[in-house]
């Protein structure tokens, strides 16, 4: 009982669609033959820059990174830097404490001066041929290691300093005054982002089109509204075998630090860009093979020509041939019209709201 009535519905709610169908024509064809100028939203054929893009996703990467540690095993005497702080190339960070390798870089210094005094007081008595050469040549070595020994020891007090590698943003500080650590131990992270790398895929059709130095343009969802801009910097020498696409990397001047390591970022690459003749995209009339736009002349009759299309991107199109600029086009209402047809033009839809009572 229940199905009959559902069939029973559904031919109801088909045969009043039928019949408001006829209605409309029928009402169509009235106005038409009492003369009526059915009414068409028109826009106008402009001439602006077109370009052919690719879509692609990408993922924003440092162009420096580097994580902090220790190298030398020793307590932590002062930090010098807050989570999340800006730094220059060789500022200091952290302090570890130095007291003991200081102490022993004097002894060392003080140790080479002693051989080179040795060295020289031998000098003399050997040219005097007061003692063999051969005292030269050991006193010689004894300088060379006592230097190595210097440099060594100067090396290690100087690891107690730990410097800025770059300019950059630190991340969280992983340590404290006082705590012992050790190599390897992570002190924070330093990203340079005054400009960040952009890698993303493309399939691997389009590296014939790739060059150097184009141009990708992308948002991310943190700032939709912000469009961000860099050039192709390089492309990888490699195609994926499984995903037949290849890896291409940009750079994205980052002057704000909007742009942080990590973020997905929707881009276009730019692979062809040129002037052109553009159309809105709801304008065109696709028929089998070939495309029209009904073209609204100086006497605001209809005319159907056949375009050649080109370019495309969201909501326009590019027109090769077959229009001029400037000229009126039908954009709302082509379905009302025909060919020879006088219209009357505006610019937009009209709509009518009625105040609530």
């Amino acid at each position: 009982m229940r199905i009959t009535l559902i069939i029973g519905c559904i031919l109801l709610a088909g045969l009043a669609a039928g019949i408001w169908y006829k209605e409309q024509a029928r009402s169509q064809t009235a106005s038409l033959s009492r003369g009526e100028k059915p009414s068409v939203v028109v826009a106008l054929v402009v001439k602006q820059d077109v370009r052919r893009e690719v879509e692609a996703l990408g993922t924003v990467k440092s162009r420096e990174s580097v994580v902090l540690s220790a190298k030398v095993t020793e307590k932590v005497d002062k930090v010098h830097f807050s989570d999340g702080q800006q730094v220059k190339a060789g500022e200091l960070l952290v302090t570890l404490l130095s007291g003991e390798q200081k102490a022993k870089v004097r002894a060392a210094k003080a140790n080479l001066k002693e051989h080179q005094r040795e060295y020289k007081r031998i000098e003399g008595l050997v040219k005097r041929n007061t003692i063999a050469s051969s005292e030269l040549d050991k006193l010689f070595t004894d300088i060379e290691v006592a230097r190595a020994v210097l440099a060594q020891n100067q090396a290690e007090l100087e690891a107690r300093f730990i410097l800025a590698p770059f300019s950059g943003l630190l991340g969280f500080r992983q340590i404290s005054p006082g705590a012992l650590v050790t190599p390897g131990t992570v002190i924070t992270t330093l990203d340079d982002l005054a400009k960040v790398k952009l890698d993303f895929t493309i399939p691997e059709q389009f590296i014939g089109e790739l060059q150097l130095d184009s141009i990708i343009e992308g948002s991310v969802a943190a700032f939709p509204q912000q469009q961000f801009s860099g050039l192709v910097t390089s492309i990888d020498s490699r195609v994926d075998p499984l995903t037949r696409a290849i890896v291409v990397r940009a750079e994205i001047d980052n002057p704000q630090l909007l742009l942080r390591p990590g973020m997905l970022m929707t881009l276009s690459l730019i692979v062809e860009q040129r002037e052109g003749l553009v159309v809105p995209e709801e304008a065109l009339v696709p028929r089998q093979h070939n495309n029209y736009l009904f073209v609204v002349n100086s006497d605001s009759v209809v005319e159907q020509r056949r375009v050649e299309v080109g370019f495309r991107r969201r909501g326009e199109a590019e027109i090769l041939s077959g229009v001029t600029e400037g000229e009126r086009i039908i954009i709302r209402g082509i379905q009302r019209v025909r060919p020879g047809q006088a219209v009357e033009t505006r610019q937009s839809e009209r709509f009518s709201y009625q105040e609530a009572g």
